[in-house]
């Protein structure tokens, strides 16, 4: 059992907690992700790394109540406990691997929207921490929906809030405001990494292309069991098929067919579509003893 030990509501419906996780904690790194589960009967939950602090022993993760078990999960308070924290999975980023004097070489703009705002937090954190300064563009629907803002000061050298509303900040899509920065030649970006749903990521790296600008996505958003099994999270990279949850979740935004993709996520939606994916990851799994849909648990996407 793993005890809650703080709990705070960011905006209505997105939660964040810091659960006591010390084996989690110890390894942890920015872009990697944990699978989290209620109670006994519970689904299996995958949610991106936001924080971690190695000396408490302590792993920060923000969600947003979608499903059942998301719902279940914001009804825990502080003190008590969850069932499972299994992690640190998945693949931690590019940029904080990479050594510090490369890295300074480097001009990099993150593009955070919505929910995916929280992982792009400990990655800024740790490029902070290692004397590398990035610029920072979030897109939310309006100030009210607006996540970890006083975070991000702290951390990055220049922060860019976009709102869908113009109720803060720059009254636009976060593609409208990177590109008014890359145009207005001050910003010579060499690397954006982008992380929010799918729909952005798709635009972002379609607008990144035009410039020749490299830019790494976070395929998150459609992971589903976070262990490769269950297939939802297949998607084709260049000529590749890759699973997010085990070979990413980052990729090259340049390669990736985000339509297809996108239709998955929407498919996985339906029993209809489930049946189909099932079939599909079968055949990509033949006889690799891998299961299938029916018998992966999930949370509402």
């Amino acid at each position: 059992m793993y005890k809650i030990l703080r709990k705070k509501e960011l905006v209505p419906n997105i939660y964040q907690m810091d659960i006591e996780a010390k084996r989690v904690a110890k390894s942890a790194l920015p872009g990697q992700f944990v699978i989290v589960k209620v109670d006994e009967r519970g689904e299996r939950v995958p949610l991106t790394i936001c924080d971690y602090d190695r000396e408490e022993g302590s792993v920060s993760i923000v969600f947003q109540t979608l499903g059942a078990s998301t719902k279940k999960l914001a009804e825990k308070e502080a003190g008590e406990e969850i069932r499972d924290f299994v992690g640190p999975l998945g693949n931690p980023s590019e940029v904080v691997t990479e050594e510090a004097e490369k890295l300074k070489e480097h001009r990099i703009v993150f593009i955070a929207g919505g929910v995916g705002t929280a992982p792009v937090y400990p990655q800024v954190k740790m490029l902070k921490e290692k004397g590398i300064k990035v610029d920072v563009i979030i897109g939310t629907k309006s100030k009210h929906t607006l996540i970890l803002e006083k975070e991000f000061r702290e951390v990055a050298e220049n922060l860019y809030i976009c709102t869908d509303d113009g109720s803060y900040g720059y009254h636009g899509l976060v593609t409208e405001k990177l590109k008014e920065l890359l145009d207005d030649g001050e910003k010579n970006y060499d690397l954006c990494v982008a992380i929010g749903p799918m729909i952005m990521m798709k635009f972002v790296s379609r607008l990144t292309k035009e410039y020749q600008l490299k830019t790494i996505v976070s395929l998150n958003p459609i992971m589903v069991d976070g262990t490769g099994m269950c297939g939802a999270c297949r998607v084709t990279v260049g000529d590749e098929v890759k699973f997010a949850c085990v070979d990413g979740p980052e990729f090259d935004g340049h390669l990736i067919q985000f339509d297809e993709a996108m239709r998955r996520q929407s498919m996985y939606k339906s029993q209809e579509g489930k049946k189909t994916i099932e079939k599909e990851q079968k055949d990509v799994h033949k006889d690799s003893g891998f299961c299938s849909l029916g018998e992966i648990a999930h949370d509402e996407k």
